[in-house]
């Protein structure tokens, strides 16, 4: 063409969690079973939506209402009830107008970094989930810019080091938490949060918190939501329905912004994320309808807590199965439903494989991890993936250095997980030993 048209962010849009779905269609045509491990999605895992939930939805697609536009920032009603949710928790007050739905958290993902001013950055996570890093680095055009989660301290946030890196680069305007945390399972207390919410105050930033998972938390562990810590320092917070109802396919989540009138730059960039819903005119309606539906039906308390409870069995299974392996780090997950395994340094090289019987995929297999220029981790993957038939991703997907991989534990089966994760530990040895 003329001239070029491609986005000076267009190389940072990686996401390896489907990316290596194209691998997998490969291998399943060549007679490998698959159990796939990568995507978070329940539903797809084979969790049964409770007849409940379903005749509240079929209940709502029987209303005319269901099938027009609502009002730009989202249905008035979910957005009166949420907004008194909010406030009967304490901390920072809500109104309807503080609350912003959008075509689920990708979507607002993708406008609230990209209606940042390209010089501004929000330093992220190491590592972090792939839809922020991401797009975080496509708006500016360059690479990420991140704090490190620490593996050897149940991947929590050091603090000081992302005060250091904070100071160190002006041209950090906001700091991201995901809490519980994608990819690790991490949940973060209450005085964690208080730390990163002083390091916001200190050097006049604005937060951005992703707590879809803030609903998912076991093990004994507690948090706090933003709302409840943040004091006067502007933030905003994305919840949503995909991973908490199950119901992924619903596209449907919101942010709630926080003391958007402590500050004229940052009620500018909400106003802007606001003028981009209304050139779109609105998001989905009929999710939007059924949420006080669904969140204030009598079964609801004991329907989420069933889910807690088979992620906490499966998280102390996997921890225990995994714990002990030489060569790897493993933390409990706590939160959400993901478990990172890291590698320790040096314990991973070019020569490490696999067996595998069938010629075929073996050919395959080598052709896709020949290059000296692959990340260690992510041939592991394939190896895993040919081998084992476990689909994981690569940890250094997730703007990292530390070399790993994500499951989950979203399984329906005890013990099919089980005999996966057992698979899943002979295989890391034997990799590892190769």
């Amino acid at each position: 063409m003329r001239t070029d048209i491609v986005h000076i962010g267009a190389g940072e849009l990686t996401y390896e969690i489907r990316n290596i779905i194209g691998v997998v269609e490969k291998l399943q045509g060549l007679g490998v079973k698959i159990n796939l491990e990568n995507i978070g999605d329940p539903v797809a895992k084979g969790e049964k939506i409770p007849t409940w939930i379903k005749e509240i939805v079929a209940g709502l697609a029987m209303e005319d209402c269901s099938y027009g536009y609502c009002p730009t920032l989202g249905v008035s009603e979910t957005r009166e009830f949420l907004a008194a949710v909010n406030n009967q928790n304490g901390g920072t007050r809500l109104s309807p107008e503080d609350i912003i739905f959008f075509n689920g958290l990708g979507d607002a993902i993708t406008k609230i970094y990209g209606f940042l001013r390209r010089t501004a950055r929000v330093i992220t996570p190491s590592p972090t989930y792939t839809t922020h890093s991401s797009s975080e680095a496509a708006h500016a055009g360059s690479p990420p810019v991140c704090y490190p989660l620490d593996p050897y301290n149940n991947w929590d946030i050091d603090t000081e080091e992302l005060r250091k890196r904070v100071r160190y680069n002006p041209a950090v305007a906001g700091i991201l938490l995901i809490n519980p945390d994608n990819p690790t399972g991490a949940v973060y207390p209450e005085s964690l949060l208080r730390k990163v919410v002083a390091i916001a105050r200190e050097y006049d930033l604005f937060i951005i918190a992703d707590e879809i998972y803030q609903n998912l938390i076991f093990n004994g562990h507690k948090t706090k939501p933003l709302a409840a810590v943040i004091d006067e320092v502007p933030g905003l917070s994305m919840k949503g329905i995909s991973k908490e109802l199950p119901w992924p396919g619903s596209r449907c989540g919101w942010i709630e912004v926080y003391n958007v009138d402590k500050d004229p730059f940052f009620a500018s960039y909400v106003e802007s994320i606001v003028n981009a819903k209304m050139v779109e005119v609105c998001s989905t309606t009929l999710p939007q309808k059924a949420i006080p539906h669904i969140f204030r039906h009598p079964e609801y308390p004991a329907y989420i807590d069933s889910r807690r409870q088979r992620y906490q069995e499966f998280s102390k299974i996997a921890y225990q199965t995994l714990k002990d392996i030489p060569g790897v780090l493993v933390n409990r997950t706590n939160g959400a439903f993901y478990m990172c395994v890291v590698f320790e340094d040096s314990r991973l090289n070019h020569g490490q494989t696999l067996p595998i019987a069938n010629p075929e995929v073996k050919d395959l297999v080598e052709k896709l991890t020949s290059s000296e220029n692959i990340q260690p981790d992510k041939r592991f993957v394939y190896y895993l993936l040919a081998a084992a038939g476990i689909c994981v991703v690569p940890l250094t997907s997730f703007s990292t250095d530390l070399q790993g991989f994500r499951f989950t534990l979203l399984e329906q089966d005890e013990d099919t997980f089980r005999q996966m994760i057992e698979k899943l530990a002979m295989s890391i040895t034997n990799y590892l030993e190769s």
